[in-house]
């Protein structure tokens, strides 16, 4: 069964805020890193349910996922939602980061 996958408005502007960050530092490093994400993210297509839930999740009452994303010390957290055959991505954060707030999650 594949699922359709959504990135929340929030989620495209964090990966937005990312992309820039990696840009000043290195245009090509911020474009392979971009790749790579949307490759991974696009993995949740199949079987999002594998990803364990995140951290937060008990905290938020709600079934929150993490798919996580790169190498240490750049690991970026892709916090998802499984509604029926849709899995939408609502944030793409850095796991340096503290967990997402009740007021934080769209």
């Amino acid at each position: 069964m594949g699922f359709r996958v959504e990135l929340t408005a929030r989620a495209e502007r964090d990966i937005d805020s990312a992309l820039e960050a990696l840009t000043r530092y290195s245009p090509q490093a911020a474009a392979r890193w971009y790749a790579a994400l949307v490759e991974k993210v696009a993995t949740l297509e199949e079987l999002p349910d594998r990803c364990a839930l995140a951290a937060e999740a008990h905290d938020l009452q709600t079934p929150l996922r993490e798919l996580l994303f790169g190498k240490r010390p750049h690991v970026y957290r892709v916090l998802f939602a499984i509604a029926g055959e849709t899995v939408q991505v609502l944030h793409v954060r850095h796991a340096a980061r503290d967990w997402v707030k009740p007021d934080a999650v769209d």
